[in-house]
């Protein structure tokens, strides 16, 4: 595996921003009442991944330190003014169902985490890869729980009436509640399936001996109770 096909699988696998990384719950929350809808921010988000990686490689090093940042949000925003008015043209239902949720990939943790952790400190071409990994890879994640919840809330799929006519639609699936009840069933198969994620990190400064640590197994009682290091 060469290492531009490593960035796409590190992006849609390894390093996937949503199963695995636990990033942009925002809009995998509140877009994904359909897969249409997924599937939209998800290309939106890619695009805006490739090109602001790109740009912010090619200028990287006349970047000063101190306003990395700012000038960072200025790219990312621009891009997404861009990519906001296409929709708004060509795509309008799009437009009207992603609302809000367009201009807001601005500030994306992936975006910006990409940006910061890889755009900055690598070559322009790698950079396009690995925003083309991580985009495939949030797009596949926001599709999925789009098609699901559709598929239960609704009955159909990309549209389209799948379930027969004496299915009963599960309508709290395609509200609120359904994404994090979707997200959470995902998130318990991984880990029975010994998939390790962001959530099962230790909170910082957590020594893996309280109570609720998922490490606590490995401690004594009296350790478990006091939080002593082992």
């Amino acid at each position: 595996m060469n290492k531009y096909t490593e960035r796409i699988r590190n992006g849609v696998i390894t390093e996937n921003p949503t199963f695995i990384m636990m990033l942009g719950m925002c809009p995998t929350f509140a877009v994904t009442t359909s897969a249409v809808n997924g599937f939209g921010m998800g290309v939106s988000t890619l695009v805006v991944l490739m090109l602001s990686n790109w740009l912010i490689s090619l200028v990287r090093k006349q970047i000063p330190d101190q306003v990395r940042l700012p000038a960072y949000i200025v790219i990312v925003a621009s891009l997404v003014t861009v990519v906001q008015l296409l929709i708004q043209a060509y795509i309008p239902f799009l437009y009207d169902a992603l609302g809000i949720y367009i201009p807001l990939i601005v500030v994306n943790c992936i975006i910006l985490g990409r940006a910061e952790a890889y755009a900055s400190k690598n070559p322009p071409v790698l950079s396009i890869f690995d925003g083309l990994g991580m985009g495939l890879g949030f797009t596949l994640a926001l599709t999925l729980i789009g098609l699901v919840r559709e598929l239960l809330g609704s009955g159909t799929a990309f549209g389209f009436q799948v379930m027969p006519g004496f299915y009963q639609p599960i309508g709290i699936i395609v509200k609120a509640p359904g994404a994090f009840l979707i997200l959470a069933l995902v998130i318990a198969f991984m880990n029975s399936a010994k998939i390790q994620t962001k959530a099962n990190d230790k909170v910082e400064g957590c020594d893996g001996c309280c109570a609720t640590c998922a490490q606590a197994k490995g401690c004594t009682s009296s350790e478990k109770k006091e939080g002593v290091n082992v």
